[in-house]
């Protein structure tokens, strides 16, 4: 099957998924805290198989929509859905904005966003971080539940910052990258390195060190940049025997 058409198919069984969480939500069904139904019920009912239904949950879980809890469960978040954010990806098909260009704005305001966590943040965001630490240490072999804890990592110091303006800039730069993320992570060969970065970041935010937060947020980014792919181009010509670009083996993410 062309890859094309293989990720087209893919993106409709996502969309699959999240319109069928979205009902469930909207008609009360689904409730704030509740855990949703088991993942072979939930298959079954929208006929997918149990692989497109986890990358579905994966993407509304890095939306702030789902909270995955290793070996626990799926639940649906407590804070509001965020199903009604303008994405930027629309915005990249009409203006030709690109993937390096959006890293490069993560890599700009996020420095600054930790800084702010460490000024800003509270008991409760510091505790929402190690819990995310750990989750992202307990998913080292599943890249895809990985990242959404990393995501969720993110949105947390964006959310302690105390300036919801950045925070909701971010958050539409972080959904617009997520897919093209969920691709790379798949490739990754060690996860542990950068599990052990958001632990440091973590600790310096608790610490309310503001300036090591600000300069480990910027190098943790950095490396992810590399890692992914996403640095800009230099402007060279591809050589001739160019063709599709190889996914990196990387060990970073972000």
């Amino acid at each position: 099957m062309p890859r094309a058409k293989q990720d087209e198919q893919t993106t409709h069984r996502t969309m699959q998924v999240v319109n069928h969480i979205r009902t469930l939500i909207e008609n009360g069904t689904l409730q704030p805290g509740d855990k949703i139904p088991p993942e072979r019920e939930l298959a079954r009912s929208l006929k997918i198989s149990r692989a497109s239904l986890r990358t579905g949950i994966g993407y509304l879980a890095a939306m702030g929509v789902m909270k995955i809890r290793h070996g626990v469960g799926t639940f649906v978040a407590d804070g509001p859905p965020e199903f009604g954010k303008t994405s930027l990806s629309l915005m990249s098909a009409l203006h030709g904005f690109q993937s390096w260009q959006m890293f490069e704005a993560r890599i700009i305001l996020e420095s600054d966003l930790a800084a702010l966590a460490a000024e800003r943040g509270k008991e409760e965001h510091h505790a929402a971080l190690a819990e995310e630490v750990a989750e992202m240490f307990a998913s080292i072999e599943a890249p895809s539940n990985y990242l959404v804890h990393d995501v969720t990592f993110h949105r947390i110091i964006a959310q302690a910052s105390g300036n919801p303006i950045l925070a909701a800039i971010i958050e539409t730069i972080t959904s617009a990258l997520y897919e093209s993320r969920r691709k790379t992570v798949e490739h990754s060969t060690d996860l542990r390195e950068s599990a052990e970065m958001h632990r440091e970041l973590y600790r310096a935010i608790r610490a309310r060190k503001s300036e090591e937060s600000r300069n480990l947020m910027e190098q943790h980014l950095r490396m992810a940049q590399i890692a992914q792919g996403m640095e800009r181009p230099s402007g060279r010509k591809a050589s001739a025997g160019g063709g599709r670009k190889k996914l990196p083996h990387t060990k970073h993410t972000a």
